[in-house]
């Protein structure tokens, strides 16, 4: 472990019950029965508790979208060429993709680093160049990458959150982009649960039943080769991980040392997640869950980490997409917190709890 990791660690704490509780008494002063908007209000009290803030504001909404190639392509296991990852990318930066559009929507900056794409992409205006090496090893063969690397890519992530604090940073959504990374992130999250790989690895990008039969078969073959040690998430990533996986596994704890809430997106952030919180316990409050993927393994990863999220609309896009939309309803959330009126400011007659109690007569 890095010494910049270790600190990192170190400074991740509990959520702050004395703003919990400022945000609660709030709540229960709002015009509306107590309680009437459900999550919502569980929501904005555990913004307050992340933020230590007891009237959380979400001004700077960031997405980070960390890219990088696999090695394990070269074993058929996508039904896209890793050229396409590069591609993407070029398309996150002009403004063209899902996540650009979703994030104009909720106004959020789209931020794309190039931790480990197989591609010179050093003349790309936008993309943050923090490459590590160009693209994984193939994890059939051997180890996907050494235990240093897959640290520095821990720490392209901490350095992200540390960059845009300082430009502001109040909410930050994990997006991805990767061709092969569900192969990957099946092959960490089999790993670190001891699940069968069967039961938690999907289609992906839409392979055939056949290609998942193999996809399965690569999965099991790198973990018996490679023998990750599900107690260390650092030797999981280094054997069988991905670059963008550990990175978002360091905006995780750099965000949460830094009580910045983080809406995880879908299947590759939930390897990513599962990584950080094995390395800091702690972590797993600072995590809001956006949404279930219809890759199997997501919800694996959710019940291991009793993390429920907000919707499922069947998506399995990635890029941060299910995380933008999330931010939507935690912002809603947060406003409804800040910006309702209490009876008393509003001059409305009678108590709350009283109006509850009459409701459920």
């Amino acid at each position: 472990m890095t010494d910049q990791l270790a600190q990192t660690i170190a400074r991740i704490q509990p959520l702050d019950r004395a703003a919990m509780s400022a945000a609660e008494a709030r709540q229960l002063q709002l015009t509306k029965p107590p309680r009437a908007l459900g999550r919502l209000e569980a929501l904005s009290i555990q913004l307050a508790g992340i933020t230590a803030r007891p009237r959380p504001r979400l001004s700077h909404k960031l997405v980070a979208v960390m890219a990088a190639d696999h090695g394990v392509v070269a074993e058929g296991v996508s039904a896209f060429p890793a050229e396409v990852t590069p591609g993407m990318v070029m398309n996150f930066v002009a403004g063209g993709a899902a996540i650009n559009v979703l994030s104009r929507q909720i106004g959020a900056r789209v931020l794309v680093t190039d931790v480990g794409v197989n591609a010179d992409l050093s003349a790309a205006a936008g993309v943050r160049q923090r490459k590590v090496r160009r693209g994984t090893a193939n994890m059939a063969l051997g180890p996907a990458m050494s235990r240093d690397e897959a640290l520095q890519a821990i720490g392209v992530g901490i350095d992200l959150v540390d960059d845009e604090l300082r430009n502001g940073l109040d909410i930050v959504a994990t997006g991805d982009m990767g061709i092969g990374n569900t192969t990957a992130s099946s092959a960490v999250i089999a790993a670190l649960t001891g699940l069968p790989v069967a039961r938690v690895t999907g289609r992906g990008t839409g392979i055939t039943a056949e290609a998942l039969t193999g996809k399965v078969a690569v999965i099991e073959k790198a973990l018996a080769l490679n023998e990750p040690d599900p107690s260390d998430p650092v030797d999981v990533l280094a054997k069988v991980g991905g670059l963008e996986i550990a990175a978002l596994t360091g905006v995780v704890l750099g965000a949460a040392a830094n009580r910045v809430p983080v809406v995880m997106d879908g299947f590759i952030s939930a390897a990513a997640v599962l990584c950080a919180v094995r390395l800091c316990h702690e972590a797993v409050d600072y995590i809001l869950p956006s949404h279930v993927s219809i890759e199997i393994g997501h919800q694996a990863v959710l019940d291991e980490l009793g993390l429920i999220p907000l919707f499922d609309l069947e998506m399995r896009l990635g890029e941060g997409t299910g995380a933008a939309l999330g931010i939507g309803i935690i912002e809603a959330a947060a406003r409804i917190l800040d910006e309702m009126a209490t009876f008393e400011s509003a001059g409305v007659a009678g108590d709350p709890n009283e109006a509850d109690s009459d409701l459920r007569r």
